[in-house]
């Protein structure tokens, strides 16, 4: 319970209009170290309270200690996406809507000198995406000398985006005292250890559940298709037979633009998100949804992190994401907070495969679903390997056993007699004729 730690007063009263009154895994173990103003390493999956479990006590910190006025930035919550940006940003008000601490988004796509009279105005929380943060800090127009506590939320994928130089530039710029908060999918991602080395001070670290463990309250499951015209009909089969608040998912841009189009036709309430809309266009489509004015989103993988979407009843992988960890990350859009989720992957013959690898990576097991008239005549491969892929047939060897195999070395002077030394004639001839032998005199065809 949250009646259990001491915390401020005005804190309580965000809780309460939060309607929060039990911390969850994550926030239970990450309180009591981070209210220690020890550096934290905080892994757990996505819709587990990680945002307000890094909130709460850097929030509780400065309520408790004074600052000055003019002190400039006091947290920076850095994090690869203007989406998510937007989110915690959200959060972060709404926490602390009964106190005098107020938070700002600086994020690419704004107006920069809008963004740099915000700093003046000294927003005790500022959450940013790297890249913008760093021309702020070029420009001079930031003051983090004073920073108490530093975030990097979903580190990992800035890695993967490549901001890694751009996070260390602006750490650079910080407070050498701050209390550093480290979030990630994985503590074990490829370059997690080298950032983590130069920022952290003898981190605690967190994990709740795996890094490959599927969410418990979603249900998986997959429907064969037969081609792209047969997933196009599964797709507006599916969300006309159950008309329900759904993610569509797509490897690329094109294929959520046109399953736009194609879930429109067929009157279904829908809208695309990708990474080549405005950060304006983007923002409307997520307000669209969350108040309930479209029923559908079809998406890239710019939404499948960091988007906390209201009450997402169902995920459709109209393409199979690239690899486990991206599944988990889609699918993580429902079954948040405890409530009911469905991810449905629509699996032709080309993925199978992908789908037994991310059925072995996450160690999990897909159910089978078909839709009423539209079964696939695809049920499978005839034959698996013990990996659930596809066995692939061998071609027969034509040589029985003991035959010797034709080479073309062979055949190279076949049908020319070979001496006692094993020589052709034509290489005999060769070899004894080099230019130097004297002259052979011609034999009479007639007998002496």
């Amino acid at each position: 319970m949250f009646d259990d730690i001491n915390l401020d007063h005005q804190l309580r009263l965000g809780l309460d209009a939060l309607g929060l009154e039990q911390p969850t895994p994550v926030q239970e173990q990450v309180l009591a170290p981070a209210l220690a103003g020890k550096d934290l390493k905080i892994s757990a999956e996505t819709g587990s309270g990680k945002t307000l479990a890094y909130l709460l006590p850097i929030a509780q910190r400065l309520l408790s200690e004074s600052a000055s006025k003019n002190a400039g930035t006091l947290v920076l919550v850095i994090v690869p996406t203007r989406e998510l940006a937007r989110q915690v940003m959200k959060q972060c008000r709404d926490l602390l809507q009964k106190t005098p601490l107020r938070a700002q988004a600086i994020t690419g796509g704004a107006d920069f000198k809008y963004q740099r009279a915000l700093f003046r105005k000294n927003p005790e929380f500022i959450i940013g995406t790297p890249g913008r943060l760093l021309e702020h800090c070029e420009r001079g127009s930031v003051d983090f000398t004073e920073l108490k506590a530093l975030v990097l939320d979903e580190a990992d994928r800035m890695l993967d985006m490549g901001f890694r130089d751009d996070v260390l530039a602006i750490t650079q710029q910080c407070s050498q005292s701050k209390q550093v908060f480290l979030l990630s999918a994985t503590l074990k991602h490829s370059g997690f250890g080298v950032v983590a080395k130069e920022i952290l001070d003898d981190p605690v670290s967190v994990a709740v559940g795996t890094v490959r463990q599927p969410h418990s309250s979603i249900a998986h499951q997959r429907i064969l298709a037969d081609s792209m015209e047969h997933k196009n009909k599964l797709l507006v089969g599916l969300l006309q037979q159950k008309p329900q608040r759904t993610m569509v998912f797509a490897n690329k841009r094109a294929t959520a633009q046109r399953l736009e189009g194609l879930l429109r036709h067929h009157g279904l309430r829908c809208a695309a998100l990708h990474g080549e809309l405005s950060t304006e266009e983007r923002k409307l489509v997520i307000e669209r949804f969350n108040n309930g004015k479209i029923d559908v989103i079809c998406a890239s993988d710019v939404a499948a992190r960091g988007l906390d979407l209201k009450d997402v009843a169902q995920v459709v992988n109209y393409d199979l994401p690239r690899s486990g960890d991206d599944y988990l990350h889609r699918t993580g859009r429902t079954g948040r907070a405890g409530a009911r989720g469905e991810a449905v992957s629509l699996v032709d013959a080309n993925e199978w495969n992908l789908m037994a690898s991310i059925s072995r990576y996450l160690s999990l097991e897909f159910e089978n679903r078909s839709l009423p008239g539209l079964k696939a005549r695809y049920s499978g491969p005839k034959k698996q390997k013990s990996s659930g892929k596809a066995a692939g047939s061998k071609r027969k060897s034509t040589e029985k056993a003991g035959q010797k195999k034709d080479r073309a070395r062979d055949k190279k002077n076949k049908g020319k007699p070979k001496n006692k030394k094993g020589e052709t004639s034509s290489s005999a001839e060769h070899k004894g004729n080099d230019g130097f032998a004297p002259l052979m005199k011609k034999k009479s065809p007639w007998p002496n």
